[in-house]
């Protein structure tokens, strides 16, 4: 493993809601080799983007400290400037003017000279896959190729860390995979990244580490595959056919598992953890046929981040904080 780029230490930020102390973060701490993707996955108002502003001098921590590539984030907040680039939860670009316009007026701002500008402008371009668009107006963009243009952005002068906040929010699967697939090769170059996310698969593509944060702390961090080991064991998963035979099949299912049966969004999807998936997976589908439950779907699977997140916390990753 490479040395470490981001060091974050101890961070504690809290705000003032009314008569009542929200603590945003509670005595967080991160460690994020470099050339490496650090996945910051946890719901909305856990943290995860008070932990970025930390990161990038947009807000201080009331007590902890932070270093990037060794330099004091607290201490050389301009320095720190010059070495990252940023993209947020949404994209922060001019709608009337160009996509090559936008990233030339990021190189100027960045004090690139007009010539080095406007080449950087059309290098991006054509990495993001933007040639035919970029000298449309940004307000005639999908939002997939907002995205890109507010990623590419953040690249104009090859930042080595990168933090991307929630950067798929929003967006299609396809725009998805093709933003991943740009950051997959952002990092094969050498960048490290921070990335905060709500989608689990998100994390288990792009991650190689994963830090579960829940009320401003972190509660897990590892891997996917040794987060996943948390939980252990294997899972059976069946979908009812009815609405209505849904908690007949909850109790069915719960007597052949070895902890609480969790009910997916669709509302008809019953999910336990088993010792012994095969053998699980036959008893639960005789006793379901015994008792004249039809199902369109049923399967074993492995666990997964949303197990994981829930068992740590007891809610599931997509609920809100309070």
């Amino acid at each position: 493993m490479s040395e470490p780029f981001i060091q974050a230490s101890n961070l504690v930020k809290t705000y003032q809601a009314g008569k009542r102390v929200v603590k945003a973060l509670d005595d967080l701490s991160l460690s994020v080799p470099r050339g490496t993707v650090q996945a910051l996955l946890g719901p909305n108002g856990a943290g995860k983007t008070t932990t970025v502003k930390v990161l990038t001098t947009l807000i201080k921590p009331d007590s902890g400290s932070a270093t990037l590539g060794g330099v004091d984030v607290l201490a050389e907040p301009d320095q720190v400037r010059r070495m990252i680039g940023v993209s947020g939860q949404y994209a922060a670009v001019d709608e009337n003017m160009t996509g090559f316009e936008n990233l030339d007026m990021v190189g100027r701002l960045y004090h690139l000279t007009p010539a080095q500008s406007r080449a950087r402008a059309r290098e991006l371009i054509e990495m993001f896959d933007l040639v035919e668009a970029g000298d449309r107006p940004v307000k005639g963009f999908s939002g997939g190729m907002r995205r890109r243009i507010d990623l590419a952005g953040a690249l104009v002068v090859n930042p080595p860390v990168l933090f991307l906040d929630e950067p798929t929010t929003g967006l299609d699967p396809r725009s998805r995979l093709a933003l991943w697939g740009v950051i997959k090769r952002l990092v094969s170059d050498g960048t490290t990244v921070l990335l905060t996310t709500q989608y689990l698969e998100e994390a288990d593509q792009l991650a190689d580490n994963i830090a579960v944060i829940d009320e401003g702390r972190v509660i897990a961090q590892g891997t996917s595959d040794e987060l996943k080991l948390l939980v252990g064991g294997q899972r059976v998963e069946v979908t009812v056919h009815e609405l209505a035979d849904v908690e007949r099949a909850k109790d069915v299912l719960a007597r052949h598992t070895t902890g609480d049966v969790v009910t997916g969004a669709d509302e008809r999807t019953l999910v336990g953890p088993v010792d012994n998936a095969a053998k699980s997976l036959q008893a639960v589908l005789k006793a379901m046929a015994d008792q004249g439950i039809e199902l369109n779907d049923a399967g074993m699977r492995r666990p997964t981040l949303d197990d994981v997140f829930l068992q740590l916390t007891g809610h599931k990753v997509e609920e809100v904080s309070a």
